[in-house]
């Protein structure tokens, strides 16, 4: 059955530097003499360490537990000791250290016990948590957790799941010889993706010059009865991109503000399916993955390697010549030179390159933009990289933040074909770096400015209540001391013993019921109630006085030079606020002392 197939804007044609890997099957890698392994190797949440140093460990065990919905767990590449949980150095092209579990194997290489999931009798949500505990992440580069992308759409049927095996970027094969040498297990992979997504059409895209490994997806695909279509398309950088393959098997145009999900489709890698088989139908976590060791080396090769392998350790395996330099991560487009040689392998390592200068010469020096347009008509997102390079350079990022600079994926086509020799990828990287910083700073002060005015309420909330509590407290004490001026003036009157000794004899309990007491401890109450009352509004005027000069503080001061309309707003705005300032002040309650002398 053929299927229309679609272009995507851009790409170039790099050399591919691909036959030199595929000559020889995978080989396991053997152990290293120490495992780092990264806590945090996928996007999301960075997972919490569940051992310590001392801790015996077996392959497969959980090491790292995933930190919320959007994280997935890590474990033991094999059996041995747990020497540290530290920081060590990771593959990141900041060269920043990242929280690692080091772990001395034993050499045993003993597995945890492994039980097989029968995922038709479960939940899709159970299946999902399944793949997030094993730690199944994509493994074509994004790693991003596989459960968080198996959920489909609520309010958008599923038309199409994609299948990426077109490993487009130069010099990497693992996928390749995945394909070729375990095309069942990724095949039946693909079926759990589809059990879940319940799509319409499943497409596996491979570039046609790879032969061997269509022709076995095929052959897996018949021999399983799944009517799964194999397609093969066009060799074109960055065909292997998730929205570029969309577009060419589909004809769908992601936009940068969507997802594919919200166009009913999602895209996996071939690698992520045949980990996620390997742990639903054998109880294995993700510990492993296929790398490609390629570049200025003896014998390439494709090895199965355990996560935490240090690169050093791994590339002499290929026996890299002496004139090498450096590592790079990833292919030569998208790819980054590591910081320090024994960085481990992560879940994000496909390739290891052995750079040296007879293979990636150096660049002639940077010249200056001639606006040809090659970059514009490269690029497979339809940006303008050169407007982009001339904001980024000039720090104006808001104006590459107008140009969609974060619709750029980074793909170096722009880079490429510049004749000026331009990095435009780098100054790109730079520019949304210093965004990301200033957004970063710019939620800092705003909490910060948020947390002082909350504070500053706070404090004239305490000053009132303060001011409140004290007036109350005078009036206590005005009245008991009222109350005892007014007992002792009673005891002093003429003829009080024998009135006070008569009302005792007539009325027992009811002897306070003077003449004059009563009424002269009423007065002097009345008095303290009114001085309470004028404390409390001196407290209230004092603390609108000043919540009003911070207003006044804060208003606006480039008000000089205003148009007629601007200045007939601000009056217009300022007579209705002394109006509602007017009405305020009639409507608002009478103080005691006002209603008693109504």
């Amino acid at each position: 059955m053929l299927n229309k197939l679609f272009k995507f804007y851009g790409g170039v044609k790099p050399p591919s530097n691909k036959t030199q890997s595929v000559t020889l099957p995978i080989a396991p890698a053997p152990l290293p003499s120490r495992l780092v392994v990264p806590l945090h190797q996928s996007i999301g949440g960075t997972p919490r360490p569940v051992v310590e140093a001392g801790d015996k460990v077996l392959k497969g065990q959980l090491i790292g537990q995933a930190d919320g919905w959007l994280s997935a767990a890590v474990h033991a590449p094999t059996s041995g000791t747990v020497v540290e949980v530290a920081m060590h150095i990771q593959p990141h092209p900041s060269g920043l250290d990242s929280l690692c579990v080091v772990i001395e194997p034993d050499g045993k290489d003993e597995w945890i016990a492994r039980t097989p999931l029968d995922y038709a009798a479960l939940t899709p949500e159970a299946v999902r948590e399944h793949l997030q505990q094993a730690g199944v992440v994509g493994l074509g580069g994004a790693v991003f957790p596989t459960h968080g992308k198996l959920t489909a759409s609520k309010t958008v049927p599923m038309d199409e799941l994609v299948i990426n095996g077109a490993e487009c970027e130069p010099f990497i094969t693992c996928d390749d010889l995945l394909m070729r040498e375990r095309a069942e297990e990724v095949v039946r992979g693909i079926g759990v993706f589809r059990d879940l997504l319940q799509p319409k059409k499943v497409l596996i895209g491979i570039e046609d010059n790879k032969p061997e490994a269509a022709a076995a997806m095929r052959a897996a695909v018949d021999a399983l009865g799944e009517p799964f279509l194999v397609i093969q398309i066009p060799t074109l950088y960055p065909a292997g991109g998730a929205k570029q393959l969309i577009r060419v098997l589909t004809g769908k145009e992601v936009p940068a503000a969507k997802r594919s999900t919200d166009l009913g489709v999602q895209c996996f890698n071939v690698a992520t399916a045949y980990t996620a088989w390997r742990a639903i139908a054998h109880g294995e976590p993700v510990v492993s993955r296929l790398v490609t060791l390629t570049g200025n080396v003896h014998t390439p090769r494709n090895y199965e390697v355990l996560i935490g392998t240090p690169m050093s350790e791994l590339l002499k395996l290929a026996q890299p010549h002496p004139d090498t330099d450096g590592i790079i991560m990833g292919g030569p487009m998208m790819g980054f030179l590591i910081p320090q040689a024994d960085a481990p392998v992560v879940k994000a390592t496909n390739c290891l390159i052995a750079r040296s200068e007879r293979l990636f010469p150096p660049k002639a020096p940077e010249m200056p933009c001639i606006r040809c347009g090659a970059c514009a008509r490269a690029c497979p997102h339809e940006l303008q990289p050169f407007e982009l390079y001339w904001h980024a350079r000039a720090k104006d990022f808001g104006k590459t933040q107008q140009y969609k600079i974060f619709d750029c994926i980074e793909c170096g086509c722009c880079s490429y074909v510049c004749p000026s020799r331009i990095p435009l990828v780098q100054y790109f990287r730079f520019a949304k770096s210093e965004i990301w910083a200033r957004e970063r700073e710019k939620k800092a002060a705003d909490e910060a400015k948020t947390r002082f005015e909350f504070k500053q309420f706070r404090e004239e909330r305490e000053k009132a209540e303060k001011a409140e509590k004290l007036a109350k407290a005078a009036a206590a004490q005005a009245a008991k001391k009222a109350a005892e001026a007014a007992a002792a003036a009673a005891g002093d009157a003429p003829g009080a013993a024998s009135d006070v000794s008569s009302t005792k004899a007539t009325a027992g309990p009811r002897t306070i019921e003077t003449t004059a007491g009563p009424r002269t401890t009423e007065a002097t109450a009345d008095r303290t109630i009114d001085a309470a009352a004028e404390a409390k509004k001196a407290a209230i005027a004092a603390a609108m006085a000043r919540a009003k000069a911070q207003r006044e503080a804060a208003q606006p001061k480039n008000t000089d030079e205003l148009s007629a309309q601007q200045a007939h707003d601000l009056a217009e705005i300022e007579a209705r606020r002394q109006q509602a300032g007017i009405a305020d002040a009639a409507a608002s309650p009478a103080t005691p002392t006002e209603a008693k002398t109504e």
